[in-house]
């Protein structure tokens, strides 16, 4: 067995391999990226918009700060509006995404109250979460909701009222999965069992530092966790989750099947697990860097890094540069600000202020190292301060990427609805270009 599989894998390095060139040959826009590394517009959707740049005149790309945009209104109206008021925005912003418009006072409420009396899970998906093993949370968050299927009735049913139940159900209960698969996995290394069952009374965020934590949370880390969610509700229909989601739609598959996909598609190291690497990169840092309010040592690491003589050699800095936002990430941006508060509350001010520091010189010394060959403007995304942000509330790496997928069933449930209400939908289907040689079949008997 092990001899085939090395046989097949090195023919596969040596006869399978694509010449590079030939993309330019065939005009083919790989990734679906344009030569100018903007998306190929592959579809239409209202749901949500991510803009980091502009065009200019003569057709050239102009940096602008980011915006990240639901059903026509800016992210960071809707957080402003719900911190002044100071009340917390997830499920407003739900509403939003879902519904297309902003809710009236009661309307919010009732709708709040609906999602948080959803949450508690049937007992026999409880017994299977606490039966399954498993290391990675989001294989087993997959596995849940492949196995939630089997309790809906009405599964392949894609009317519109029956996709809008099946999304609340999938948005109310992500959180109760999460937060028991995490502690079954802690039982399952030999630690005590704490199963909580969500209150009707708490919001989504704070329910979940409830059945993570306890009562053991404060206000701030509530609303901090409440605008994380917020900011990684949706991304529009062009990052590679939200896609993978309605692609699989566009099949007319069950809800479970396409959001399993979506899963998958947000476990990788190049999406939603970036936030991973983003953590151990840091921590990385940290240790290596003695003074972190040194400038010149920070910049001294940072070229180590760079130029492949430091961290994992790749010369990435993670948590650096995104493929649309250009100057600023607004989610970046509305993280850090709050993070400063939370920061400041749990005496680590001090390592607030590093991330602030890294972070203005990370961008420095990636835009002196690429001179004349870089393509844009880079700015710290998300990830950046997401991970800093969940460790100061106390929350574990093996959640980080779950968290992301708590948000974002969001904005994949408004997708799916969407591709599946076009009048004239069609199968999403694009075209391979065949680059292999034609060859002769040579009969079994003639082979060598």
């Amino acid at each position: 067995m092990n001899n085939i599989i090395k046989k097949i894998s090195e023919t596969i390095r040596t006869t399978t391999q694509i010449d590079p060139d030939l993309f330019q040959t065939y005009n083919v826009k790989r990734g679906l990226r344009n030569e100018d590394h903007t998306g190929v517009v592959v579809g239409l959707t209202k749901v949500g918009d991510v803009v980091g740049y502009e065009r200019d005149e003569d057709g050239s790309l102009k940096a602008i700060p980011g915006k990240l945009i639901y059903r026509g209104i800016n992210i960071e109206d809707i957080v402003k509006g719900a911190q002044e008021e100071n009340r917390l925005g997830f499920e407003e912003t739900i509403f939003l995404i879902l519904a297309g418009y902003l809710p009236a006072k009661e309307e919010l409420k009732d709708f709040s109250q609906l999602l948080s009396q959803t949450m508690d899970l049937n007992p026999k998906i409880t017994m299977h979460i606490l039966d399954l093993e498993g290391s990675d949370i989001m294989n087993i968050l997959s596995r849940c909701v492949l196995e939630l299927y089997t309790f809906d009735e009405n599964a392949d049913d894609t009317s519109e009222e029956n996709l809008v139940r099946q999304s609340l159900n999938l948005i109310a209960t992500f959180p109760t999965i999460i937060a028991y698969a995490y502690n079954a996995l802690r039982h399952n290394q030999g630690k005590s069992l704490h199963i909580r069952h969500p209150k009707v009374n708490l919001s989504l965020a704070e329910n979940f530092l409830y059945m993570m934590k306890g009562n053991k949370y404060t206000p701030l880390e509530v609303k901090i966790l409440d605008l994380a969610l917020m900011v990684h509700a949706d991304h529009g229909g062009g990052n590679n989750s939200t896609f993978a989601v309605r692609v699989t739609s566009s099949t007319g598959t069950d809800t479970y099947s396409s959001i399993a996909a979506g899963i998958g598609s947000l476990k990788g190291p190049l999406h939603g697990g970036a936030n991973l690497r983003v953590v151990d990169m840091l921590k990385h840092i940290k240790k290596n860097i003695k003074d972190w309010t040194d400038v010149e040592e920070v910049d001294a690491f940072l070229q180590k890094i760079l130029n492949k003589q430091a961290y994992n050699k790749t010369g990435l800095i993670y948590g650096i540069g995104h493929a649309i936002y250009t100057i600023s990430d607004p989610r970046a941006t509305l993280l850090k600000e709050m993070a400063r508060d939370l920061a400041i509350e749990k005496g680590r001010e001090d390592e607030f202020n590093f991330y602030n520091l890294l972070e203005e010189r990370a961008i420095k010394n990636f835009m002196e190292y690429k001179g004349s060959n870089v393509k844009k403007q880079v700015c710290a995304n998300v990830d950046f301060y997401s991970g800093f942000v969940y460790d100061m509330i106390g929350l574990p790496q093996e959640i980080y990427t779950p968290l992301f997928a708590m948000a974002r069933i969001v904005g994949w449930t408004a997708h799916r609805i969407e591709e599946l209400n076009f009048k004239e939908r069609r199968i999403i289907r694009p075209a391979y270009k065949n680059a292999s040689d034609i060859k002769s079949y040579i009969p079994l008997n003639e082979r060598t």
